[in-house]
C-alpha cells in the first residue's frame, strides 16, 4: 500500500519555472513507474512524463523540453521541474505510481500559471 502526496504547487507567472514533488509514505515507491498527469480545467487529462524505476524518463509532446522528472530514493520522492511555464500549463497536477498488480493516485496540486 502507497499513498501518495503531491506539493509544490502554485500561482506563478508566464516564463517562471516551478518544482513540484511526490512523496510516497514508503520505500516501496522506488520499485513503481511513475507518471506525473495534469487535467487542465474542463479539459481531458494528459500524461505529461514517466519515469521507470531504472530512471529512465519519458516527455509528452506537449513538454517540450521544459520538463525534467526525477527521483530521490532516499526521500521516496520524484520531482516535477517546469520551466518557461505558460497559462496552458494551469491545471491540476498529479502523480500516478504504477506496476504490473497495483497503482495508486495522489490528490493533486494546482499549478495556476498568469500574470
Amino acid at each position: 500500500q502507497l499513498e501518495l502526496v503531491e506539493s509544490g504547487g502554485a500561482l506563478v507567472q508566464p516564463g517562471e519555472s516551478l518544482r513540484l514533488s511526490c512523496t510516497a509514505s514508503n520505500s516501496q515507491f522506488s520499485t513503481y513507474y511513475v507518471d506525473w498527469i495534469r487535467q487542465p480545467r474542463a479539459k481531458a487529462r494528459e500524461t505529461g512524463g514517466t519515469i521507470r524505476t531504472g530512471g529512465y524518463t519519458t516527455y509528452g509532446d506537449f513538454v517540450r523540453g521544459r520538463w525534467t522528472i526525477s527521483r530521490d530514493r532516499a526521500k521516496n520522492t520524484v520531482y516535477l521541474q517546469m520551466h518557461d511555464l505558460e497559462p496552458a500549463d494551469s491545471a491540476v497536477y498529479s502523480c500516478h505510481a504504477w506496476n504490473n498488480i497495483h497503482e495508486y493516485w495522489g490528490q493533486g496540486t494546482q499549478v495556476t500559471v498568469s500574470s
